[in-house]
């Protein structure tokens, strides 16, 4: 029995959530789709018990792509889920895996395998948050017996940290066997992007001596008679520029997904009737991003934990390899970290060009790599799609009835759009960070993708309902 049994066979003795034994209704799935919301809308407002204080300025990054709220019950959010699902996802397109995804025991052992795996990353991260004095005091350099916080508390807050993230990864669970709507991690991503915007849009707290929100700004700035240009760019906040990009970026990426490239192809069954095949313009989707935001997500998080725990024991200078912060402890200035966080605006960008250049080729060409994989791991690659062809009775005219022939001609429509597509959807986030759109280019990318998934369940629930007929040629 190999690791990936193991752990598989573990998730068997953990808490878990039963599928329906029956098809569950719409409106049913609607209101626990609201239930997980609001549960987890609650234990991001809720502080945790025994801390001094909410613990440094967590990144706008890390609080979108994890749904993440620092110094709260939901300071992991769902971090250690998508990172497991990230390191699988890599393990299994780079073949160190043996696993068919398309196979149902073979996707049933890689789910098992991967929640015991984001159940032993919760541990650990909320265990180092601890260890690292995140949320009190030290007097000195070494986190584990410097700082003011008694044993009792920070095992009391690792404990907090670990059973909250276990609860989500149940509300996950729920969702996706068939109580809720779509998935879970869809859901919360979706939340905290949302926030965000609304934050940046509304907030009416002031930061530097100015409302952080920008109808509050222009709204002041009005007030006291200052013109257009005075919050048309506003450096270290959301700006006029940025609200227009925001509409910007959503309509493009709406009028991108409804673009497809057409495959012509005939069916020997019915007459050699003639169709197409539409084959998505952004063929790759949000995945890419997706991906990469998990990546640098991840790296800003542990570069935070080992800057606290690691600081005792390594050289500074070893450190600050992977990430570099200023004179006040808070602001990235150099290391891995610095060069793969987003731009902060259009002014930051022109006063460092270099990290901006850096971030972009690095995620361009992130996006082509995981583009790549994503489309061999999800089946969505040429052999894939020749196979579904063949079995469904449909070629390709002036083609052979040939997987090997046909797989060759459809690789020369994906491969082209997979690089296309994932260089796209990169541009465009990168784009709305340098000109700083609201809830961040990686946050709008998932949040437009995650609504239009929603809106095609709901719209797919709703003519089963209407046409029960078509539900039973469906076979549901």
């Amino acid at each position: 029995m190999g690791l990936l049994d193991v752990m598989a066979k573990i998730a068997e003795y953990m808490p878990t959530t039963e599928k329906p034994k029956v098809k569950v209704g719409l409106y049913e799935r609607m209101f626990w789709t609201l239930i997980a919301l609001v549960i987890y809308i609650f234990m991001s407002n809720i502080p945790l018990y025994g801390i001094e204080f909410r613990g440094p300025e967590q990144f706008l990054l890390v609080q979108i792509v994890f749904a993440a709220h620092a110094g709260t019950l939901m300071e992991l959010g769902i971090g250690p889920i998508v990172t497991a699902g990230l390191i699988m996802q890599i393990l299994v397109g780079a073949k160190m895996i043996d696993l068919d995804l398309t196979d149902p025991d073979d996707r049933k052992k890689f789910t098992s395998a991967q929640k015991t795996f984001a159940v032993v990353l919760a541990a650990i991260q909320s265990s180092l948050y601890s260890i690292a004095c995140r949320y009190w005091t030290l007097t000195g350099p070494n986190p584990i017996i410097h700082c003011t916080a008694p044993v009792i508390n920070r095992v009391l807050v690792s404990t907090q940290l670990f059973l909250a993230t276990y609860i989500i990864i149940l509300l996950d669970e729920m969702i996706q066997k068939g109580w809720g709507l779509g998935s879970g991690i869809s859901l919360f991503i979706l939340a905290g992007v949302a926030t965000t915007i609304m934050w940046n849009l509304l907030s009416p707290v002031e930061y530097g001596g100015a409302p952080v929100g920008f109808i509050p700004y222009a709204l002041s700035a009005l007030r006291e008679g200052a013109g257009l240009s005075s919050f048309l760019i506003r450096p270290g906040g959301r700006d006029l520029l940025g609200l227009i990009i925001t509409f910007v970026v959503i309509l493009i990426l709406v009028y991108l997904d409804s673009m497809n490239v057409s495959i012509p192809i005939t069916s020997p069954r019915f007459g050699s009737i003639k169709s197409r095949i539409p084959l998505k313009f952004l063929y790759v989707s949000n995945i890419p991003v997706l991906f990469i935001g998990i990546l640098y997500a991840d790296i800003l998080v542990f570069a935070s934990i080992f800057r606290g725990y690691l600081g005792g024991y390594i050289p500074k200078q070893v450190v600050d390899i992977l990430a570099k912060y200023d004179e006040t402890g808070h602001r990235l200035v150099g290391g891995i970290a610095y060069y793969l966080s987003p731009p902060n605006g259009l002014i930051a960008t022109l006063q460092e060009p270099v990290h901006a250049i850096i971030y972009s080729l690095a995620t361009i060409g992130l996006a082509v790599l995981f583009g790549l994989m994503w489309v061999e791991v999800s089946g969505l690659n040429a052999e894939s799609q020749a196979e579904e062809l063949i079995k469904s009775g449909m070629e390709i005219p002036g083609v052979r009835r040939n997987p090997t022939i046909l797989s060759k001609m459809l690789e020369k429509y994906i491969t082209p759009l997979t690089i296309l597509s994932s260089i796209i959807v990169a541009l465009i986030a990168i784009l709305a960070d340098v000109l700083s759109a609201y809830g961040s280019g990686i946050g709008l990318l998932l949040a437009v993708g995650i609504v239009q998934q929603y809106y095609m369940i709901l719209a797919y629930e709703r003519t089963l309902e209407a046409y029960p007929l078509l539900r039973k040629l469906i076979g549901e």
